[in-house]
C-alpha cells in the first residue's frame, strides 16, 4: 500500500441551515478543501452521507456534488453506513489513493438533518436501526442508548450523573470551536438538572441533530508540489468492523465488539498502541458511547470508562484529549458527515492549526465513527512527523 495524505481539509459551521440547499452546502465545503490542497484537482469523489435521498429527496449524490463544483465527468459515488458514512467514505478515498488506482481523492461528508420535522428526523433516523425488530417496534437510536446507560449503570453500579463529565468536556471544547453549534460550556449543576429525554439520558446526553459539511483531500507525497504550505498529516491505518446490526442479538450489549475491533486493526496497522495516542476523536452521539468506546480500546476495564472524565483526563490538557473540537455533543452532530468531520479536526491538531483547541505537540490521533448501536465502526490513525 502507498502512503496517503491529507493534502485539503474544508469545513462548513454546524447548524440548521434552513437557507441553504445540500449542494451548497458541499460546494462550501468542497471549495475550502481545494483551495487548503493548493487546488489540486481529484480523480475520484468519495461522498458520505445517511438520509439525503429520504430527508432532502435527493440522490445520486456523487454525481450531484461532482456537477456542481465543477467536476464533471470524474468517478463519483456515494457511501452509506448511517453515522459512520462519513467514514467509510474516507475509507473509500483511502483505498483508492492508496492502491494506485487514482492519484487524488475527494472525501464530502454532507447532511442536512434540520428542515424536516421532528418526527419526520427520527422516522428516518430509525431507518438505521433493525426495521423488523426494532423499528418497527417503536426503538428508537436514542432508546437503545438508554437501554445500554440503565443496563450499564445497574451492572456496574454507577449513577446517572457519572457520565456528566464527557458532555461536560465537550462543552469546554465547543465553546471555543467557531464551527461548533453550541459554543457555551455547561458546568455539573447544570448537567444533573437537565430535563430528562429518555431515561436515564438526559438533553445533555444527546447531540443535536444538525446540518454541515466537510471535505479531505487526499493523495501521496509525491504528488504535492515541492514547497507545500501546511504539514502533511498522513492516513497510517484505517480499518472497519461490524457488529450485529440489532442490539439484541449481541450476547453482551455493552462490550462494542465491532469498536475494538477496529481500533486493533486500524493500529496494528500504523504500527501504534492505544498507549501512543495523544487525542481521540471518538463518537459521542450519547454519552453511554465514550466510556464503551474506551473500555473498547483497552484504555479503561469493563465499568470503568466513565471514570476517564471525572479528573480532567479527557480535556484539551488531560492524558488523552478526546472531542476536542466539541465531538458530536457541542459542534453537533450532522448525521452522515460527521466521521469527515472528525478526521478534519483531527488533521487540524496533528497541523498544529487548531488554535485555542490545541492539543500541545499532537502527532498521533485516532479517529472513530459509529453507525447505528455501534454496529459499523470505521477507525483511522493519523501520524505527522512535524
Amino acid at each position: 500500500m502507498k502512503e496517503v495524505v491529507i493534502a485539503g481539509v474544508g469545513q462548513t459551521p454546524v447548524g440548521e441551515h434552513y437557507d441553504i440547499s445540500l449542494r451548497e452546502l458541499a460546494y462550501k465545503a468542497v471549495e475550502a478543501a481545494r483551495a487548503d490542497a493548493g487546488g489540486l484537482h481529484p480523480q475520484a469523489l468519495y461522498v458520505g452521507n445517511m438520509l439525503a435521498a429520504t430527508l432532502s429527496r435527493q440522490g445520486h449524490l456523487g454525481t450531484l456534488i461532482a456537477d456542481f463544483c465543477g467536476m464533471t465527468g470524474i468517478e463519483a459515488s456515494a457511501i452509506e453506513g448511517a453515522g459512520a458514512s462519513g467514514g467509510l467514505a474516507l475509507r473509500m478515498g483511502y483505498l483508492a489513493v492508496a492502491s494506485g488506482a487514482v492519484d487524488t481523492a475527494i472525501v464530502v461528508g454532507v447532511e442536512k438533518l434540520t428542515d424536516q420535522t421532528v418526527s419526520n428526523v427520527n422516522a428516518a433516523i430509525a431507518t438505521t436501526t433493525d426495521a423488523d425488530y426494532e423499528a418497527e417496534q417503536g426503538l428508537t437510536l436514542t432508546a437503545l442508548a438508554a437501554l445500554l446507560m440503565r443496563r450499564y449503570m445497574h451492572e456496574f453500579d454507577v449513577p446517572q450523573g457519572a457520565f456528566g463529565g464527557f458532555p461536560i468536556t465537550a462543552h469546554a471544547n465547543g465553546a471555543t470551536n467557531p464551527n461548533a453549534m453550541y459554543q457555551r460550556a455547561i458546568n455539573p449543576d447544570a448537567y444533573l438538572k437537565a430535563g430528562m429525554v429518555s431515561d436515564p439520558l438526559n438533553m445533555f446526553d444527546i447531540a443535536p441533530n444538525a446540518d454541515g459539511a466537510a471535505v479531505i483531500l487526499l493523495t501521496r507525497p509525491e504528488i504535492l508540489p515541492s514547497k507545500f504550505s501546511h504539514p502533511l498529516v498522513q492516513i497510517t491505518g484505517s480499518s472497519v468492523a461490524t457488529d450485529t446490526l440489532a442490539l439484541h442479538d449481541r450476547p453482551q450489549p455493552l462490550s462494542l465488539h465491532a469498536a475494538r475491533v477496529s481500533i486493533e486493526s486500524a493500529c496494528q496497522q500504523a504500527g501504534v498502541s492505544v498507549g501512543d495516542i495523544d487525542l481521540f476523536e471518538l463518537y459521542d452521539a450519547y454519552s453511554i458511547y465514550p466510556p464503551l468506546i474506551l473500555e473498547a480500546a483497552g484504555l479503561a476495564e469493563a465499568g470503568q470508562g466513565w471514570q476517564w472524565a471525572q479528573n480532567g483526563q479527557i480535556s484539551l490538557q488531560g492524558e488523552l484529549p478526546v472531542a476536542t473540537f466539541g465531538g458530536l455533543k457541542a459542534r453537533g452532530n450532522p448525521g452522515g458527515a460527521t466521521g469527515v468531520y472528525q478526521i478534519v479536526e483531527a488533521a487540524l491538531q496533528l497541523r498544529s492549526q487548531a488554535g485555542k483547541n490545541q492539543v500541545l505537540d499532537a502527532k498521533t490521533a485516532l479517529v472513530q465513527s459509529l453507525g447505528g448501536a455501534a454496529s459499523t465502526a470505521v477507525t483511522h490513525v493519523l501520524q505527522t512527523n512535524n
